[in-house]
């Protein structure tokens, strides 16, 4: 009894054990085919004899979202897309370096509010943009980098150009992904797209595998081989290439929604902004630090400007929002921001950031109440456990909050001694600059006189791109954008090189406006190549070079410092010569023609309206006026 009563589960527990083996072995399978697409390809067949790409999936869904300009520098893993976009009415224009049709494209989505797009091929080509990607990001500008890549079945294998290109720009992107499937470019890209804009903007990576954009039969060629298998092994890597290749084109032309997905804004709750309006309300001195975010849609720059008057707060611009009231509004205060911090009792960082900008918060007085919004909780709140803390503190869209605070309101006076306080200290600093032009330099022309002329002649229909250290930051004192998003710099990341792709962009979204861009001699080095990409698309604009035959932003400290020039010294090429022989126009302002510089600005405008791209050569003193606001 005992013994067949032991025995009876030993005889149950084999019968289970087959079962669960059995079960598991099939779920295996199950699991094996769902990896290789077999179920997917008996519902969805592939069309063998199609000679449609892959490039029509990306270029349809770029042109069902509005993408007007595609920039690019051509390789083969990415011709398909330039191909097809060309065909379906989007601008592909190409450069002469990638990291160009990145600042480009970064140019497109901050003055139209869309996403910018570059397509650049596998390798070497993806690695030339992380400088521009990762500016960008700091700048919060929504573009889409398409990158080529090895063929799928060669990735890790030693493929032409191959990198793992995922790793490096995850760090960079707020969405990166890589099409394995030429059905999956669709919703990839609606989705790249959507994140793009999304919270707060930044740019995407999608990865396109050249044999997910290029026909069918060529795929199949490169693909599977020619000869016949014999042996067992080759039959079974042949049918893996042939069923890889059945799912990599199953339900490729199957019709699929290409528009915009639904775009994810925070907005700043009611009881937020009712909070923010009973603080401001108790205000005897408040003021307004807007920075770039406050531009971004959905709200227009109009309307954010009549907000911005209405409110009637003293204000101080910043990045893109630099321009927002045009050119000596009453409200807009551009000198003296340090000062006007530390008096003011309430203070709105309206898309402004306590970065190294604002000396981390250490300008912001203790006894200020700070309201502080933005979209970015950890940008918002940046250094506040050290030197500041906010009182409220809105997780919101900033455009969309200063409309509402207006609405709360509307109707509020501030103390009209308050804004001439600030007023006066403009005047004063003006005064300041206005002595400085009139200073005698060693050699060639002073800086802050030139820069003063730039400012009277500059046209109402123009954009200000700027790019370089001493001329451009004496030029931020001095040169006003005549309007809002009519001014172009890197934004915090302080990038050198912008200046061509930022002109490039900024031309093609703005015909009619006159592109400006004011040059250091260091900087000018980037993009000098790039005039061949104005000549060859017919892009006219304008470029003033300071040059004073130095990195003398570098070298006054490195000197001071350290006591040598090294890598610091240039000398006064000639620039304006290059352009010459890259079939631009070509000026040279020295002391020689000094009583003429504003027709010889005046001449290249012309040139400019007349249809072609212009350098200015300005040959300008090493001087140092600097006051702790400004050197040059």
């Amino acid at each position: 009894m005992e013994t067949a009563a032991a025995a009876a589960p030993a005889g149950g527990f084999f019968p289970s054990f087959l079962l669960l083996g059995f079960g598991t072995l099939v779920a295996a399978l199950l699991g094996a085919a769902h990896r290789l697409g077999l179920f997917y390809q008996l519902m969805h067949k592939v069309d063998t004899a199609s000679i449609r790409h892959g490039g029509e999936n990306v270029a349809a869904v770029l042109k069902a979202h509005g993408v007007r300009f595609l920039f690019t520098l051509a390789g083969g893993h990415i011709s398909p897309v330039l191909v097809a976009s060309e065909k379906l009415g989007i601008r592909v224009v190409d450069t002469r370096h990638e990291v160009t049709a990145v600042f480009a494209a970064d140019a497109v989505a901050r003055l139209t509010g869309t996403v910018g797009v570059a397509a650049v091929t596998a390798g070497p080509g993806l690695t030339n943009t992380v400088t521009a990607v990762k500016n960008a990001q700091i700048a919060q500008s929504p573009v889409l980098l398409l990158g080529g890549a090895a063929s799928t079945l060669l990735q890790n294998r030693g493929a032409l150009q191959a990198v793992d290109q995922m790793s490096l720009f995850r760090p960079l992107c707020k969405f990166c992904a890589s099409v394995r499937r030429v059905r999956d470019i669709i919703p990839t890209l609606r989705a790249a797209m959507a994140a793009a804009q999304s919270g707060t903007p930044g740019p995407v990576f999608v990865e396109l595998p050249i044999d997910v954009l290029y026909p069918y039969f060529i795929v199949q060629k490169e693909m599977i081989p020619a000869k016949s298998p014999k042996g067992l092994v080759d039959r079974v890597v042949r049918w893996y290439l042939v069923n890889s290749l059945a799912n990599l084109f199953a339900g490729a032309w199957e019709p699929q929604p290409e528009g915009p997905l639904p775009l994810d804004i925070p907005q700043a709750s009611p009881q937020q902004v009712q909070r923010c309006v009973e603080i401001l309300s108790r205000a005897k001195r408040p003021l307004m630090l807007i920075g770039s975010q406050a531009l971004l849609p959905p709200t227009s720059a109009d309307k954010l400007r009549v907000a911005v008057e209405t409110l009637g707060i003293p204000c101080f611009l910043a990045g893109m929002a630099r321009g927002l009231l045009g050119r000596n509004h009453p409200l807009h205060f551009r000198q003296n921001r340090r000062a006007a911090l530390k008096k003011a009792d309430v203070v709105v960082l309206a898309g402004a950031v306590c970065d190294f900008r604002l000396s981390y918060g250490r300008v912001l007085s203790r006894s200020s109440k700070i309201i502080v919004v933005n979209r970015d909780r950890k940008e918002m709140l940046i250094n506040s456990d050290i030197f500041w803390k906010p009182q409220e503190a809105v997780q919101g869209d900033v455009g969309s909050f200063v409309v509402k605070l207006m609405e709360g309101l509307r109707g509020q006076t501030w103390a009209s001694d308050w804004a001439e306080e600030l007023r006066q200290a403009d005047r004063q600093k003006e005064q300041t600059f206005r002595e400085k032009a009139l200073m005698p330099v060693a050699e060639h022309l002073n800086p802050v006189r030139v820069l003063q002329l730039v400012e009277d002649i500059l046209p109402d229909n123009s954009i200000l791109v700027v790019d370089g250290g001493d001329f451009v930051g004496t030029a931020a004192y001095l040169v006003q954008p005549r309007g809002p998003l009519c001014w172009l710099d890197p934004g915090a990341f302080g990038t050198l090189g912008v200046g061509a792709g930022f002109a490039l962009g900024a031309k093609l979204c703005r015909p009619d406006a006159e592109v400006w861009c004011l040059f250091g001699d260091g900087a000018f080095g980037y993009s000098l190549i790039e005039f061949d990409t104005f000549v060859r698309h017919k892009i006219p604009v304008m470029a003033l070079i300071g040059n004073d035959a130095g990195w003398t932003q570098i070298s006054r400290e490195q000197v001071s410092c350290l006591g040598s020039n090294v890598a610091c010294g240039l000398t006064y090429t000639d620039y304006h010569k290059a352009a010459l022989g890259l079939g631009a126009q070509g000026q040279l302002l020295s002391r020689e023609n000094e009583d003429q510089v504003v027709k010889v600005l005046r001449d290249a405008q012309q040139q400019c309206q007349d249809g072609h791209p212009v350098v200015v050569n300005i040959l300008i003193g090493r001087t140092d006026f600097r006051d702790g606001s400004i050197a040059v």
